[in-house]
């Protein structure tokens, strides 16, 4: 084959440099940031002249962080619940059902996706203030869970392609109720598409800054927000080590997923 790895020659070794400069390019950043976050310099000065667990030790103890820490994890988990409901269900009627304008409908599902977010949050914001929802739970919920579920969509709509729907037909055939063919067929047929559905939708809940500045409130802040509100105040390096946290979380859920995925 003509991409086979093995048979590219010379060729092989300009594509193993490019491999590393892309992979420094991405994780440089990631690197830099946590290398601040345990510098024992008031100032986000790198390289750091020394280490220390300050930072972190002030971020457990500073309630405002881990009161935005709680707000983006309870709203995550809110979102990921609904995004994966929502999902499937708009997922099976767009495979199954028949009915007039389902292209369009589809299309409209994906409209977040390339709409860009700016132009989504002002539009909600201005509709949120009518409705007295910016600064709630509820508000957050919403915005959250539109960006969300044209992931959530996609994702199970592609492990849905590859399903078998002909055995739903034999078990509604041996006696099995819809309800039952879903729960103990389709479902558990899918439930990897489910789990990488959650997986997106949680990560883009927790890490959604643009939207979640227009819906914040000084009573109730994301931690992406209260990172992004102390950027602007001081450069402490206390926003170093909560990036670093929000990092090394949406890491471990990557690799979480990897390793349901490598079980299957």
């Amino acid at each position: 084959m003509l991409l086979d790895y093995d048979r590219l020659g010379l060729l092989k070794w300009p594509l193993v440099v490019i491999c590393v400069l892309v992979s420094l390019f991405l994780l440089l950043p990631i690197v830099f940031i946590a290398a601040l976050s345990f510098g024992d310099s008031q100032w986000l000065q790198f390289p750091p002249p020394g280490w220390t667990l300050r930072w972190y030790d002030e971020l457990f103890h500073d309630s405002g962080w881990v009161e935005a820490f709680l707000t983006s994890t309870k709203i995550a988990l809110i979102v990921t619940v609904l995004s994966v409901v929502l999902g499937l269900m708009a997922s099976l009627a767009l495979h199954k059902g028949k009915f007039p304008g389902k292209k369009l409908l589809q299309a409209l599902f994906l409209t977040p996706m390339v709409l860009p977010v700016v132009v989504l949050a002002v539009a909600l914001y201005a509709l949120f203030l009518k409705f007295n929802l910016t600064g709630s739970m509820l508000g957050y919920v919403i915005g959250h869970l539109i960006i969300a579920l044209p992931f959530s969509i996609i994702t199970i709509s592609n492990s849905l392609e590859t399903f078998e729907f002909a055995l739903e037909d034999a078990a509604m055939i041996c006696g099995a109720t819809p309800l039952q063919v879903k729960l103990k067929v389709t479902i558990p047929a899918i439930k990897l598409g489910i789990f990488a559905a959650a997986i997106f939708s949680f990560l883009i809940s927790w890490d959604e800054v643009v939207l979640s500045i227009f819906m914040a409130t000084p009573g109730m802040q994301t931690l992406p927000v209260r990172i992004w509100g102390a950027m602007r105040q001081d450069l402490s390096p206390v926003i170093a080590a909560a990036s670093t946290l929000l990092i090394g979380f949406t890491i471990i859920l990557m690799l979480l997923a990897k390793m349901v995925r490598k079980g299957k």
